[in-house]
């Protein structure tokens, strides 16, 4: 069990509070023992500097009261510390585990942070129903059936489920449709599909066909084919050549599968292989995921180094961080040792609820799964420096551009999208040195019951100060990076005047804004420029940052029309039996079986609704009361 931890207003009159540095700390080594546990460095503004686990506090906190021998970003963050935060565990891997939900909860400067902590789609063949069907899954399993992955992307993903379709002709469509099917779809005329639905195979044989997609899954294809190859030739023998056809056509069809295949190694069942490689302060770790003795895919991430850290900080942060809330697989193989393996196994083992074990291979296939991660990820950083020096450049001269101090960290952009003002919604994209951050994108639905059809002006001002009220009560202090530096707004003046009537009714116009409006004959390369108390402008129109204020325009565009219009296909296919309490969907499939449509529920009296199938008298009388009572 934690014990309650200390904080530092609690030592304003100890001698520590008035150290700093290697004194301060030393002088905290005196009031610690040998206990597991967590620390943390904290500046003379009480911001967390790092936070750090030990398996024994006094042990590891005694390195840093050393006057010299570190590392320059240790040297800079002992110069800075001015208190330090203790809290003891009862274990070793308890220290681990809360080191990282506080790195994650308070993001230090001197810590590695995974910043890209996505979720990974799976392919589950639901046994919800007496013909499964096959489909991409992402988040919570809360669908009864067999999961495989996970799949590096939604593109792998939808690469496997193709050959699935192609070798086994499993369904990929809902049960409402498979129900409401009276004739073959085009699946089943292009041979993807085995057409249960209008009973083109029976039940026992699209069982089998079910248990071979999981087979091959799990990575029996080998003797998926020899079963196949005999049943083709025990048909061909019983002179059922059509069906001996068919399934010369599968094993040619799952043959193709396995060439097509990248890395298949014979010797790895499972693992992830996750590689290293650090260069110019910035860091690319790539992942492999291996499942059934297939490679399902990479992915590389790019992590916040802590201003420096070494490689096996990097990898066991990451490593701690990657799997949070993610099942690790038996096996992780990796480029580079990291300091406490046995905590993280420990860790991991826990978390899976099986044996996980980490592996640094030197030679043989495990090791050349390593060395291809490791050039994968020398390659991706590559890329990345290459493009982050570009967008350096175009940074700075949006800065020159717009009279900024500096280069932006975070521009955020705004737009609205509506027809006539039906279903508006507000979009906000996000860019910055790593180029959009599509995982801060953010929409709106536009609430304001009073607003006038159309009114831009007026939507803009909601979906502004809906932001940033936000922003203001969870970050008052402006501390966090969720602040941004310049706001580009689709308009011209009367968008920004608008804007900067919001901005400083709420205390934050300080912030710059500019407002981007096509010219006279709305062309491409005439855009106007908009700030507050000053002469609107243009930029030449071969100038890279016109361009790249283009692309952000275009890109807040096209994230607010389309969220317009998924919420305009929403609202079409909505269904006002949706609506009625107690009719979930059962109750709504059974009421449209019988009616045929919600229109002609609508017009049913009580008796007629009454005859449909789960239907009580006191549940026709609400559905009735529904239709006919609601003026």
């Amino acid at each position: 069990m934690t014990q309650p931890e200390t904080f530092p207003e609690d030592n304003a009159d100890r001698p520590a509070a008035r150290l700093k540095g290697h004194a301060l700390i030393a002088d905290y080594v005196t009031r610690l023992d040998g206990s597991p546990g967590v620390y943390r460095m904290l500046n003379a503004s009480q911001e967390v500097l790092y936070v750090g686990k030990a398996r024994n506090l006094k042990a590891r906190v005694s390195n840093y009261a050393r006057p010299s021998g570190h590392s320059a970003r240790i040297a800079r963050m002992i110069s800075e510390t001015a208190y330090m935060m203790f809290l003891t565990t009862r274990t070793e891997t308890e220290a681990l585990l809360l080191e990282q939900n506080l790195i994650k909860q308070l993001k230090p400067r001197y810590n590695v942070l995974l910043r890209d902590d996505k979720s990974f789609p799976y392919i589950v063949i639901a046994k919800d129903h007496a013909f499964p069907m096959i489909r991409k899954h992402r988040g919570a399993r809360t669908v009864k059936g067999a999961y495989f992955g996970p799949f590096a992307s939604a593109g792998a993903v939808n690469r496997t489920l193709n050959h699935l379709e192609r070798v086994f002709q499993l369904r990929n469509c809902s049960d409402a449709v498979f129900s409401s099917r009276s004739r073959p779809c085009l699946q089943f005329q292009i041979k993807r599909c085995s057409g249960p639905c209008v009973g083109k195979i029976s039940e026992g044989d699209y069982a089998r066909t079910v248990a071979d997609a999981e087979r091959f899954l799990e990575g029996k294809s080998t003797t998926i084919q020899q079963e196949l190859a005999g049943e083709m030739m025990a048909a061909s023998e019983a002179l059922e050549f059509e069906r001996a056809a068919a399934l010369r056509d599968r094993i040619q069809a799952l043959t193709n599968v396995q060439q097509s295949q990248g890395i298949n190694p014979r010797g790895v069942a499972e693992a992830d292989v996750v590689a290293l490689h650090m260069e110019g302060g910035q860091a690319c770790v790539q992942v492999f995921f291996i499942r059934a003795h297939q490679s399902w895919g990479n992915h590389d991430f790019y992590p916040r180094t802590g201003s420096g850290a070494e490689e096996a900080e990097v990898l066991e942060a990451f490593l701690a961080q990657f799997y949070d809330q993610k099942e690790p697989p038996r096996l992780i193989l990796l480029s580079h040792p990291i300091e406490d393996e046995d905590l993280m196994v420990d860790l991991l083992s826990e978390r899976a609820g099986r044996r996980v074990e980490i592996a640094v291979p030197k030679r043989g296939e495990k090791a050349e799964l390593v060395e291809n991660a490791l050039r994968n990820a020398r390659e991706s950083l590559g890329r990345r420096m290459s493009e982050s020096a570009a967008q350096a450049r175009l940074l700075a001269g949006v800065a020159q551009a717009f009279g900024l101090p500096k280069p932006p960290e975070r521009i955020e952009v705004y737009d609205n999208s509506h027809i006539q003002g039906a279903h508006a919604v507000g979009g906000m994209i996000v860019a910055g040195p790593d180029g959009f951050l599509k995982s801060q994108y953010r929409k709106w639905n536009i609430k304001g019951d009073e607003l006038t059809p159309g009114d831009d002006f007026a939507m803009m001002k909601e979906v502004l100060t809906r932001r940033f009220a936000r922003l203001l009560k969870e970050d008052p202090e402006r501390k966090g990076e969720a602040w941004p530096d310049l706001l580009l707004i689709d308009g011209g003046a009367g968008q920004v005047s608008a804007v900067q009537e919001v901005m400083t009714e709420m205390g934050v116009a300080d912030i710059a804004m500019v407002g981007v409006a096509k010219g006279i004959d709305r062309d491409h390369g005439k855009e106007e420029f908009h700030r507050t108390g000053k002469r609107p402008f243009a930029l030449p129109r071969q100038d890279p940052v016109l361009y790249y204020i283009q692309r952000l325009r275009d890109e807040a565009h096209r994230w607010a029309i389309g969220a317009h219009r998924a919420k305009r296909a929403k609202a079409t296919m909505a269904n006002p039996l949706d609506e009625i309490p107690g009719v979930g969907a059962t109750r709504k499939r059974a009421l449209l079986a019988h009616f045929g449509s919600a229109k002609a529920v609508s017009r049913a009296g009580l008796t007629d609704l009454m005859e449909a199938p789960g239907i009580s008298q006191a549940m026709a009388e609400t559905i009735w009361n529904y239709f006919n009572d609601r003026g």
